[in-house]
């Protein structure tokens, strides 16, 4: 499962674990969250490494993904590990196993969310195989303005509502660095939750208000995570794309844009760059939405 990772150092001591994005290949030829959710879209997790230390943010799509971003830490000299889970979709904590004689944070609500869908995670029937059995909950939660620190280098976990009620993103404030996660995403955020686009606009506003220099995603293009990742930009066009979804129920023509028009502003100044497995996305973006105002007129 791990033959098409790459080990991106998008900067110094930090490392994107990146999958995905690889014609032809898929993990199952049938349905499944790993190619559809992921590895179709391209996904990373990261660590943060400095010294004997590390900082793993997400563990994968699978238990051997978490098992290859273990060894090649320790390969770098890491043998004392801490997993920080940004929320609690299936691609970002699947592999926690391979870290379970580790401190496993996160912020209270992913606990609670995997907690209350452990049974039908490790059965395989909450978004359908593969099944994550064991699912390894966090160990603790987050305290409100704690930080951690990597060797010399320090993070600041901030627990958002975008993309999913129980985000937690890592600012790494001396480097001006964010790892967001799913909270943004190239070409387009994915929408789980459109009764939140409020909250996730505010939100989004205040990890604007931090200035950071540049955002490592999740789900993004391999190169520009290699090269440094996000200019702050990326952050505009998400805002921009929620917006454009918010106002479809009064310009329902807007539902029938096709992606690259519907974005043309963002990709031709390269704050997006498009992906065609993304039209996809939106148009279950647009469903998602649709329901949710049928469901509440």
């Amino acid at each position: 499962m791990t033959d098409h990772v790459r080990v991106l150092e998008p900067a110094s001591g930090v490392l994107a674990f990146y999958d995905g994005r690889v014609p032809g290949y898929r993990f199952d030829p049938d349905p499944n969250w790993v190619d559809e959710g992921a590895l179709g879209l391209g996904i990373a997790s990261y660590a943060i490494l400095d010294g004997g230390e590390a900082v793993v943010y997400d563990t994968g799509v699978s238990v051997e993904h978490g098992a290859f971003v273990r060894e090649e830490l320790s390969r770098r000299g890491a043998d004392r590990f801490t997993v920080v889970l940004s929320h609690w979709h299936l691609d970002h904590v699947a592999g926690t196993a391979a870290f379970a004689d580790s401190p496993v944070i996160s912020g209270a609500r992913t606990a609670e969310h995997l907690r209350a869908k452990r049974a039908a995670i490790e059965a395989g029937t909450l978004e359908g195989p593969p099944a994550i059995s064991p699912l390894v909950l966090p160990s603790r939660t987050f305290a409100e303005g704690e930080s951690l620190r990597v060797g010399e280098i320090a993070i600041e976990p901030i627990a958002v509502n975008i993309h999913s009620d129980d985000a937690t993103v890592l600012w790494l404030p001396e480097r001006r660095l964010l790892l967001c996660a799913d909270t943004m995403e190239d070409t387009v955020t994915y929408v789980d939750e459109p009764d939140q686009f409020d909250a996730h606009l505010r939100d989004l506003e205040r990890l604007r208000a931090l200035e950071p220099d540049r955002i490592l995603p999740a789900h993004g293009d391999p190169d520009r995570i290699a090269a440094g990742g996000y200019p702050a930009g990326l952050n505009d066009a998400t805002q921009s794309y929620i917006r454009l979804l918010q106002r479809m129920q009064g310009e329902p023509e807007l539902r029938d844009v096709p992606l690259r028009e519907l974005l043309a502003e963002p990709l031709e100044v390269g704050r997006l760059i498009y992906f065609e497995p993304y039209e996809a996305v939106h148009r279950q973006n647009v469903a998602t939405v649709r329901r949710d105002e049928e469901a509440d007129p």
